[in-house]
């Protein structure tokens, strides 16, 4: 079935909408306070203009949460809902989310994909995007009360 899906810029009024989808995506990992409402909005004015939703009609299918440093952009929260997927949506919110690095500037941007998320991995890597094996990703955590919670 296609849709006609309009992409634009992610506002803090999407947040209920996208929260909700993100909840309908299994395997999807929510930060409690990342996640929540103030933490995106945070995000969001840290990084006005690079994250995306696609919508059809009113809504909510697809979402990117993208912001930089400065220096290199990074794409959080990559999804689409499952009965929109293979219609080119998530292609043209990368897209859309790359420009706007680029108009800032930006010359680069990475991702993070769970090794168990073989959607998404198959996705980036069928898109070009070069799987990285010369380096390794550390984390460190500065607050214990940001739990990730993963969607069954």
């Amino acid at each position: 079935m296609e849709h006609e899906i309009q992409i634009r810029e992610m506002d803090i009024s999407d947040y209920e909408n996208v929260r909700a989808l993100w909840m309908t995506i299994r395997g999807f990992g929510i930060r409690s306070i990342d996640d929540s409402k103030e933490g995106v909005a945070r995000f969001l004015r840290r990084n006005p203009s690079a994250s995306v939703v696609a919508l059809d009609k009113d809504r909510i299918v697809g979402a990117i949460l993208c912001g930089h440093d400065g220096r290199r952009g990074c794409f959080y929260h990559v999804c689409v809902h499952e009965q929109y997927r293979k219609q080119g949506i998530g292609t043209s919110m990368a897209v859309f989310a790359m420009k706007a690095l680029q108009k800032e500037q930006i010359n680069k941007v990475s991702l993070i994909a769970f090794k168990e998320n073989e959607v998404g991995n198959h996705f980036w890597k069928r898109a070009g995007w070069t799987f990285r094996e010369d380096l390794n990703y550390y984390d460190f955590t500065l607050n214990d009360a940001n739990i990730t919670q993963f969607n069954q």
